[in-house]
This record gives structure tokens, C-alpha cells and sequence, in this order.
């Protein structure tokens, strides 16, 4: 079992739940939805997410790895497939809710595994290459979104987005032996979940990665309701989209040298302000390419700023808890996925300028306190 394998089933179900960030959104404005729509769809896709992160990490724990992967790709192909099948606004606000349940169970999942792997001094390469993996998918799935909307409609992107979800489920199903039923942990305690926020460092982490979430989810909705507001195309906006994921990979292959030389917390404190940096640039902006560059730029703080929180959670997480640390995470990312896009839709009726402007503040307030955090560690 090697993090490869695992890098392999994570971009394919990122590119399925990717694509369909973008595909959602540009089809509920093909529908007649306004930003704010766009918006309720944005929390549609974190409302399971934020009220099963913890359950889907104690599974993780204590079950395995193997069924949550496999039920997780399964029911993120048939959110993905409704759109396909019904078309319309009822089935589109099904399918972002069935692929945030899907996903979380996957995604808890398959860090979990990442992190059991190897020793303890192995994590962060094995979370860089593993966020490398990421970075393909991101790329892969806002392009192939963006053309397909192009080449062959709306309904016929869903039917393929869903059946590149389900390959991980296909391959783990032929290939029983690849996944473990356990990833290796050390014994667990039985203890609340919110016993963990006692732990200042973790708590901290928590914050800077729903920080982190907020930008990135942001971009991915509010990025293609800026590109129609100054005509671009459905493949500009996916491309745009793209280059973000690229920068993204390069800055993870080389992430885990980075994090040696300056720490996990220095990293993740110059990736928020960058990033904020990068959010206050787009609304000057209005031609394509010169989207791309701001999109590249941020793609530079958040494709680091992501897998760094992952690791800092991991290695913060009490013994035998770290799935449930990694649920936690995701729950606090979920409560500003869902409250900021219904904040911000309101905002996004005055156009999008306002809200990449007051992401680019939140963004700042993130840095800052992780600059706590990176005084703890001197």
C-alpha cells in the first residue's frame, strides 16, 4: 500500500466533485438564478458535511477506511448523475447536498490513511505529494467542467463528472486488497468531540483552516458570477479556475522542503497573506489572462495554505483520535462554507466586487492569527 495508490483515487473523486462546483454554479445561472442562488447551492454542499464531519471521523477511527471510501464515491456519483437525469433547479439543489455527504465520508477517510502511512517523520512529504494530487484535480476538473458545458451542454457534463466520481468505488471494489480495512493508529479513548477544542494549538489550526476553505470555496463560485459579469466564456472561467490548480501543484512539489526550512505555521502564515493579496487584485482586473495571474498568485498561498492545516491537525490531534480531529476540522470548515456564501450572496446582489474584497479582509485577519501560532512554536 503506498501514497500513490491513494493519490490515485483521491483525483479522481476530486475531479467529479471540482467540475461540479463550477458546473453548478454556471448552470444555475443558465437557469435564471442570481448570486444568491448560487450562494444557497455553495451551502448546500457543506450541510451534511457540517453535521457529520466528527460522525464520519470516529468511523474512520474505529471502523476503517474501506466502506467510507466506497459508499462516499457512490453517493457522490449519483448526486452528480441527478442533474443528468431530472435537468432543472430541484435536482440541482439535490446534487451539491448528496455530494458533500458522499465526499466527507471519502475525504475524512482517505487523510486519515495519508496520515497513518509510513513514520511519523514521513507526514508531511506524504501530505505534499498526496496535495499534489489535489492540484490535478482541481485543474482537471474546472476545465473539463468548463468544455463540456461548451462541447456537449450541461446534462451530458453531469452524466460524465458522475462517472469519474464512481472509479474509485470500481477500483477498490476489483481491487479489495489495495485499501486496508484499518489505517494504523494507536488506541483510541472514547471521549467528546468537543473535548479536542481544549487544546489551543488545534483550536487555532481549526480557525486558520476554515480561513483557508473560505477562500478557496469562494473563488470556485464567485470567480465564474465575476467572469459572466464581464463576458467571459464558460472554458475562459474553467481555464482561470485551472491555472489557480496549477500554481497549486507546483507550490506542493515543493512544499515539504519549504515547511522544513521556515516551519508548517511560517508557511501557512505567508500563504494567508499572500492570499489576501491575490483576493483584493481581482476586482481591478477584467481581462482573462490577467484574471489567470491573480488566479495563479492565489493558487501560490492556498494550494499550500490547504495541506498545511491538514498536517498541523494531524500532528495536534491526540493518539488514537486523529480521525476525529480531521472530522472536526472539516466541520469547522463546513460552518464557514455554509454561513459565508449566504453572507456573501447578499453581498453578491451588489455585484462580486464585494465579496472577493471582504474575503481578501478574512483572509488578512487569518494571517495574523497564524502569526500567533508561529510565535508559539519560537
Amino acid at each position: 500500500m503506498t501514497v500513490y495508490l491513494v493519490v490515485l483515487l483521491s483525483v479522481l473523486n476530486s475531479i467529479g466533485q471540482r467540475g461540479s462546483k463550477v458546473a453548478v454554479s454556471l448552470y444555475a445561472l443558465e437557469l435564471g438564478g442570481g448570486s444568491f442562488t448560487v450562494g444557497l447551492l455553495a451551502a448546500m454542499f457543506a450541510a451534511f458535511p457540517l453535521l457529520l464531519a466528527v460522525h464520519a471521523g470516529r468511523i474512520s477511527d474505529r471502523v476503517g477506511v474501506r466502506y467510507p471510501i466506497l459508499l462516499g464515491t457512490a453517493t457522490m456519483a449519483c448526486g452528480l448523475a441527478l442533474p443528468a437525469l431530472a435537468g432543472g433547479l430541484p435536482a440541482l439543489f439535490l446534487c451539491p447536498a448528496l455530494i458533500g455527504l458522499g465526499h466527507i465520508f471519502f475525504h475524512v477517510s482517505i487523510h486519515n490513511l495519508v496520515g497513518s502511512l509510513g513514520a511519523a517523520e514521513d507526514r508531511t512529504r506524504n501530505f505534499a505529494t498526496f496535495a499534489l494530487g489535489g492540484s490535478i484535480a482541481a485543474f482537471a476538473g474546472p476545465s473539463l467542467a468548463g468544455f463540456g458545458i461548451e462541447i456537449a451542454g450541461y446534462r451530458a457534463t453531469f452524466a460524465m463528472l458522475a462517472a469519474i466520481a464512481l472509479m474509485p468505488a470500481l477500483i477498490v471494489l476489483l481491487h479489495k486488497a489495495l485499501i486496508p480495512a484499518h489505517a494504523r493508529h494507536e488506541q483510541e479513548t472514547a471521549k467528546s468531540a468537543l473535548d479536542l477544542l481544549a487544546n489551543a494549538a488545534l483550536r487555532r489550526t481549526l480557525i486558520m483552516s476554515g480561513v483557508t476553505l473560505t477562500g478557496v470555496e469562494l473563488f470556485s463560485f464567485y470567480l465564474p458570477i465575476y467572469g459572466r459579469e464581464i463576458s467571459l466564456s464558460p472554458a475562459s472561467i474553467g481555464m482561470i479556475l485551472s491555472s489557480y490548480a496549477l500554481a497549486g501543484f507546483i507550490v506542493r512539489a515543493f512544499m515539504h522542503r519549504l515547511a522544513k526550512r521556515f516551519t508548517e505555521a511560517g508557511v501557512l502564515s505567508g500563504s494567508l497573506f499572500l492570499a489576501a493579496l491575490a483576493y483584493a487584485a481581482v476586482p481591478a482586473l477584467t481581462e482573462g489572462a490577467l484574471l489567470a495571474c491573480a488566479a495563479f498568485a492565489l493558487g501560490l498561498a492556498l494550494g499550500s495554505a490547504q495541506p498545511l492545516t491538514i498536517i498541523l491537525t494531524y500532528n495536534h490531534a491526540p493518539k488514537g483520535r486523529s480521525g476525529e480531529a480531521l472530522g472536526m476540522r472539516l466541520m469547522a470548515n463546513k460552518v464557514t462554507q455554509i454561513a459565508v456564501p449566504l453572507v456573501f450572496g447578499g453581498l453578491g446582489a451588489l455585484g462580486a466586487v464585494p465579496v472577493f474584497v471582504s474575503t481578501g479582509v478574512f483572509l488578512l485577519a487569518g494571517g495574523v492569527l497564524s502569526l500567533r501560532e508561529l510565535r508559539n512554536q519560537a
